[in-house]
């Protein structure tokens, strides 16, 4: 079987050598990267993995002219996934980002075990479990699933969009085209069968949603998508001045921080699938574990430059003033819900 996932990142090369060596324990045979015009050597890191045959690197810089200009490199970059001969070869396809790692809950935790637990599934959603900051302040180079394990409660109501998803897929299934959260354009003459987390079928999702009828029902039976959109504050001020990969604007403001601030339940699962001596082998290559240094020294530096900035400091400073966030169950969110119109859940690309 071969297991593809699809990555895009900017200035992230601080993370990707954990990220990469989870994947690989989880069973993901082949690596399909993008970089967008990196200044912290995470080109340089893909380039090197590549000779060691760990992916596949594409450079995704500057403007391209496949993505309408409104709609950032995110776009041009599943246009490009969607030509390439690995995703053609795969036989189940996985689009995701490098602050989320696949955490499966069912035999050894690898992808086997959850398709075995599947097999009639053609497409199967991977909910996002929201891991808050928890306080963390500085940011340090320790693995991400070790220092946040704190996350949103199993279920909740509101905020909605912490319970998204992203979807692992048959290649060889009806969809024409790679999309953010689910793959698109399908075959309206053949019928996929979709599940969610828990192994329950979805038909919503089948006949097109892009979003679950019901938030509010337990998702991560089988599987749960440990989503860490901010880790350390001083490392959610560097992403900030990234930006979003999937917009022109960046987004990344103090409303997203509280909609993702989750710290209600400990959640320590995902290490019980131990990658640690794939990290270490990857950390002990010379080249690589010099331009892992460098990168992490970037995204030091990039936010002492930053906090001379009177924004930046500002930004800086609401964050520590802001405790963590409260998810809220239906009879909290009660009085916000009677006023939900049904569209507003299905505008997730």
């Amino acid at each position: 079987m071969r297991a593809l996932a699809i990555l895009g990142v900017k200035n992230e090369g601080a993370f990707l050598l954990e990220w990469l060596a989870h994947h690989r324990a989880v069973g993901f045979t082949d690596f399909l990267v993008f970089s967008n015009d990196c200044s912290d050597g995470s080109d340089a890191m893909l380039d090197r993995l590549a000779q060691l045959g760990w992916l596949t690197h594409v450079r995704n810089d500057g403007p391209n002219d496949h993505a309408p200009k409104d709609k950032g490199p995110q776009w041009s970059l599943l246009k490009a996934a969607d030509r390439h001969p690995l995703r053609k070869a795969a036989d189940w396809i996985l689009f995701c980002d490098i602050d989320e790692f696949v955490n499966i809950h069912v035999g050894d935790r690898t992808l086997p075990a959850l398709l075995a637990a599947l097999p009639q599934a053609d497409a199967i959603t991977l909910t996002w479990r929201m891991f808050g900051n928890a306080g963390v302040i500085g940011y340090e180079d320790r693995p991400v699933t070790e220092t946040f394990t704190h996350a949103a409660p199993e279920t909740l109501a509101w905020p909605w969009r912490a319970q998204q998803f992203k979807t692992l897929f048959r290649g060889a299934g009806p969809w024409g085209k790679l999309g953010v959260h689910r793959p698109r354009n399908p075959d309206p003459d053949r019928v996929a069968r979709w599940f969610d987390g828990s192994g329950r079928e979805v038909p919503e999702l089948a006949e097109g949603s892009r979003s679950f009828s019901d938030y509010t029902r337990p998702n991560y039976g089988l599987v749960q998508l440990n989503h860490y959109a901010l880790g350390a504050m001083e490392s959610y001020v560097v992403k900030c001045d990234r930006g979003r990969a999937n917009r022109e604007a960046s987004g990344l403001d103090m409303g997203y921080w509280v909609e993702r601030n989750l710290c209600q339940v400990e959640d320590r699962s995902v290490l019980a699938l131990d990658s640690r001596s794939l990290r270490a082998d990857l950390l002990a290559d010379p080249v690589l574990g010099q331009l892992h240094a460098k990168a992490v020294a970037w995204r030091k530096a990039r936010f002492a430059t930053l906090m001379q900035d009177e924004p930046w400091r500002a930004l800086f400073g609401r964050l520590l003033m802001t405790p963590p966030s409260r998810a809220l169950d239906s009879k909290a969110a009660a009085a916000l819900l009677a006023h939900q119109r049904p569209a507003s859940r299905t505008k997730a690309p």
